[in-house]
């Protein structure tokens, strides 16, 4: 039940943009996790033996990994007779995370006739380009890297109805993409987006110690 009043909750998502199989692509969370894991590291231009004017120099961006599990059930859509709850479950929608995973099955045979024609040399399929949607503010471009799924009810057929999956996803950046691709124009907006709040985050706390009153900041150490 939504209290009168509440604000729109909105749903984080994954979304494949393949042309291909559009409808199949996007997942959008069923439940929305409760907490998100980011992990971020530095890309320094300087090895162990480098000099010191390349201390502080950077390569480009930092690797950033997302960690989430997600949940979706069925039993609210079993509980109202949904047709196809009733005869898939929650398989659709694990289908759909697990075909990111997937090369497009007509590449794949497409591939194996021309290599065997001698038509071409075999090439690894492309993926689609990946986007990880958190609220507006957060558009990324990513690479599913793996997935944990944990079926834990089944129903007579031996559908899952209920399941558990944990993915971690790689951030990609302009220089794994180029910055005029479509995929490094969203994360340099993303990065610009960082910069904007960073700066809002240091004027407030400059305002806050003028004023004498508090701001949030980062604290290092005891």
């Amino acid at each position: 039940m939504t209290f009168p009043g509440s604000p729109r909750v909105l749903k984080g998502a994954i979304v494949g943009l393949d042309p291909f199989r559009p409808l199949a692509s996007v997942v959008v969370f069923q439940y929305n996790p409760d907490t998100l894991t980011r992990t971020i590291q530095a890309r320094a231009a300087g090895g162990g033996d480098s000099s010191i004017s390349e201390a502080l120099r950077l390569k480009g961006p930092p690797t950033e990994t997302i960690r989430l599990d997600v949940e979706v059930d069925a039993t609210d859509q079993l509980e109202r007779s949904d047709v196809i709850a009733g005869q898939f479950g929650v398989a659709p929608a694990l289908a759909s995370l697990e075909l990111l995973l997937y090369p497009r099955t007509g590449q794949v045979i497409a591939n194996e006739v021309l290599a065997a024609a001698g038509v071409i040399e075999v090439i690894p399929p492309e993926a689609p380009l990946t986007l990880f949607a958190w609220g507006p503010k957060r558009v990324l471009p990513v690479r599913l890297s793996d997935l944990t799924i944990t079926e834990e009810a089944f129903d007579p057929g031996l559908n899952p109805i209920r399941a558990k999956v944990g993915l971690s996803l790689k951030v990609l950046n302009y220089d794994d993409l180029g910055l005029l691709s479509v995929g490094g124009g969203l994360f340099l907006a993303h990065q610009i987006v960082k910069e904007v709040m960073a700066t809002i985050s240091g004027a407030t706390a400059v305002a806050g110690v003028l004023s004498g009153s508090g701001s949030i900041s980062v604290s290092v150490g005891s």
